[in-house]
C-alpha cells in the first residue's frame, strides 16, 4: 500500500494538493511538503472558475471561514474590453445558457435580440455586475438561480461529472499568497508535516524512479510517491525525470507578464465583481478587485513589447495609485508537460502545465488534477492504467483550454496594430479550424466543441464568439420556421428578474464589510 507522499514545493498549488489529499486520506498517508524559503510564488491566479467551490467543500470550508482571510471577493464573470474595438466590452458569465423551443436563446438572439448587447439580454448577470452587486442577499442567501445549493445529489462529484447538472453563479477572486498560507494552517493542523529548505538534488534508481530528495539542512526525505509543485523549473519531472515539454507558443505567442498589487480604497473605488481583461496594444490587461487592493498585470509577447514598455503601459492604466508599488516581471512558459505523471512522480500547477491566464485557468488546472489524482491513486504495484488515465485526463483539460483561448484572438475583431492584426494570420490548431467554420452555421454545441471535459461548456464558446464580433454568425435557419413569440417573452422575463435584482442585491463591497 502507498501511504507516503512528498510534495516538493509550496505556493498556491502544493497547499491545495497537501490540504486535499490530507482531506480525502486522513491519517492513512503520511505526507510531507518541503519548500524553500528562498523562492517567491509566481502568485499570477487569483481568479478562478465557479467548481472552485468543490475544493473547499471538500475539505470542509465555509466561505466565511476562509474569505476574510485571503480578502476575496466574487467572481460573476469574465469582462472583455477593447478585444472588438476600443470602447465595447462584454461579458463571460456563470450563468447556464436559456433555451426556447429547442434552440439556445443565443440563436433567438441573432434572429431577434432586443439590444445589441448579447449578454444584457441572454443573462440576468451582466447588469448585476455593472450595477457593482453582490450575487447574496446581506443575511447570505443566494441568488435565486435554477440552483439548489446543497443538494445532496451533486455533494462528492467532481468538475468533469458535474458539468452540464448545474452552474454555480459565481467564482472567486483571491490572493494567492494569503490562500497559501490559510492552507498550511489547515493542513499542518491536520498532521501534514512541513520542513522550510532547499532541494539541492534528487536521487533515482536504477530504473529512474525518484528514491528522495535531499535538502541543504533536514537530509534526506524518501517516499512513494512525490510531486512536484515547484513551477515553471520543473525541479523532479522535467529536470531530474527529464520529461519533454510540449509548448503551444506557436499558437499562444503571449510569454510575459508584470504584475502590480496595488493598495486601494475599495469602499471609495467600489467592488465590481468579475474580473476584467481590457485588450492592449501587444496583450491584455487583467484587473482583479479584493477587498482591500487591486490585483492587475499586462500579458504581452515579448516579440512585440519590452519589458519596460508593458510596465509602463501597466502603471500609466492604473494610475497614481500605482507610482510606489513594486512592479513583479514574470517569464512564462506556455504549455503542457509531455506527460504529468511520469514514474512515481506526479506534477501539478506550473510544473505540470499552464496557458496564459485570460480564463482564469491556472487554479483550475491544480483543482482538476489534485482530483484526477485522488480519482487515479496507485495501489503498490503501480498499474500503468492508472498513470495513462491521468496524463490523458490533464492533456486533454490543458489542450482545450489552449483551443478555447486561441478562439479569443481569432475572433476578436481588433486589429489596429501588428500583434492583433498577425492573431488573424498565425497558425492555429487544425480542429480548431475546421470547429469555426462549423460555428459559422451553427452556434457551438456539445456536439461541436472539443470533445473532451477541459471546463468549458458549449455556452462559454457562444459568448466568446458573439462578443469578440469578428465571426459573421448566423442563427439556425429553422428559426425563419418558428414562432419567435416564446422567445420574445423570455426577453422580457430575463429584463424584468434583471430590473427587479438590481433593485434589491446589495453592493458587493456591502457584502463583504458584512462576511468580515
Amino acid at each position: 500500500m502507498l501511504n507516503n507522499a512528498v510534495i516538493v514545493g509550496g505556493g498556491t498549488a502544493g497547499w491545495m494538493t497537501a490540504s486535499y489529499l490530507k482531506a480525502a486520506f486522513g491519517d492513512r498517508m503520511d505526507i510531507t511538503l518541503v519548500e524553500s524559503g528562498n523562492i517567491g510564488a509566481v502568485g499570477v491566479g487569483e481568479a478562478t472558475f465557479s467548481d472552485i467551490r468543490h475544493f473547499f467543500e471538500f475539505l470542509g470550508l465555509k466561505e466565511k471561514d476562509w474569505m476574510p482571510a485571503c480578502n476575496a471577493t466574487y467572481k460573476l464573470a469574465v469582462r472583455f474590453e477593447n478585444w472588438r474595438e476600443k470602447g465595447h466590452y462584454f461579458y463571460h458569465p456563470f450563468e447556464q445558457m436559456r433555451s426556447v423551443n429547442g434552440f439556445p436563446l443565443t440563436d433567438w438572439w441573432l434572429k431577434q435580440g432586443p439590444t445589441d448587447r448579447f449578454d444584457k439580454d441572454c443573462f440576468v448577470m451582466a447588469s448585476v455586475i455593472d450595477a457593482g452587486l453582490s450575487p447574496r442577499h446581506l443575511d447570505g442567501t443566494l441568488i435565486d438561480q435554477p440552483f439548489d445549493e446543497g443538494a445532496d445529489e451533486m455533494q462528492g462529484l467532481t468538475m468533469s461529472e458535474h458539468q452540464g447538472k448545474t452552474q454555480f453563479p459565481y467564482a472567486y477572486q483571491f490572493e494567492a499568497a494569503l490562500l497559501a498560507k490559510y492552507l498550511t494552517t489547515y493542513s499542518v493542523e491536520r498532521g501534514v508535516k512541513h520542513i522550510v529548505d532547499d532541494v539541492r538534488e534528487v536521487s533515482l534508481d536504477d530504473r529512474g524512479w525518484i528514491t528522495g530528495v535531499r535538502t541543504g539542512e533536514h537530509g534526506d526525505l524518501t517516499g512513494d510517491l512525490f510531486i512536484d509543485c515547484t513551477g515553471f523549473r520543473g525541479l523532479l519531472l522535467n529536470q531530474a525525470l527529464e520529461e519533454p515539454f510540449v509548448s503551444y507558443q506557436d499558437t499562444l505567442p503571449n510569454d510575459s507578464a508584470v504584475a502590480l498589487q496595488v493598495p486601494m480604497d475599495m469602499e471609495r473605488r467600489g467592488i465590481l465583481p468579475c474580473t476584467t481583461a481590457t485588450a492592449q496594444d501587444a496583450g491584455w490587461i487583467w484587473t482583479i478587485p479584493l477587498t482591500g487592493r487591486v490585483g492587475t498585470g499586462y500579458v504581452y509577447a515579448k516579440d512585440y513589447l519590452s519589458p519596460e514598455e508593458a510596465e509602463r503601459t501597466l502603471r500609466e492604466f492604473v494610475g497614481p495609485s500605482a507610482a510606489d508599488v513594486e512592479a513583479n516581471h514574470i517569464r512564462m512558459r506556455i504549455g503542457r508537460s509531455r506527460n504529468s505523471w511520469v514514474k512515481n512522480c506526479v506534477a501539478i500547477g506550473l510544473s505540470s502545465g499552464f496557458v496564459e491566464p485570460l480564463e482564469s485557468t491556472g487554479i483550475f488546472f491544480i483543482h482538476h488534477a489534485i482530483e484526477q489524482l485522488v480519482k487515479n491513486f496507485p495501489s503498490a504495484d503501480w498499474n500503468s492504467m492508472h498513470r495513462d488515465l491521468y496524463n490523458s485526463a490533464v492533456s486533454h483539460v490543458m489542450d482545450g483550454v489552449r483551443e478555447f483561448l486561441v478562439l479569443h484572438y481569432v475572433a476578436a475583431k481588433r486589429n489596429d496594430t501588428q500583434y492583433w492584426r498577425d492573431t488573424k494570420t498565425r497558425k492555429i490548431p487544425d480542429s480548431l479550424a475546421e470547429r469555426i467554420e462549423k460555428w459559422k452555421v451553427q452556434l457551438p454545441d456539445s456536439e461541436t466543441v472539443y470533445p473532451y471535459y477541459h471546463g468549458l461548456p458549449p455556452y462559454s464558446y457562444m459568448c466568446v464568439l458573439l462578443g469578440m464580433g469578428g465571426i459573421d454568425l448566423k442563427p439556425s435557419p429553422a428559426l425563419a420556421l418558428t414562432d419567435g413569440v416564446a422567445a420574445q417573452l423570455e426577453f422580457e422575463q430575463i429584463r424584468k428578474k434583471t430590473q427587479r435584482l438590481t433593485e434589491v442585491l446589495p453592493k458587493a463591497y456591502d457584502y463583504f464589510t458584512r462576511l468580515r
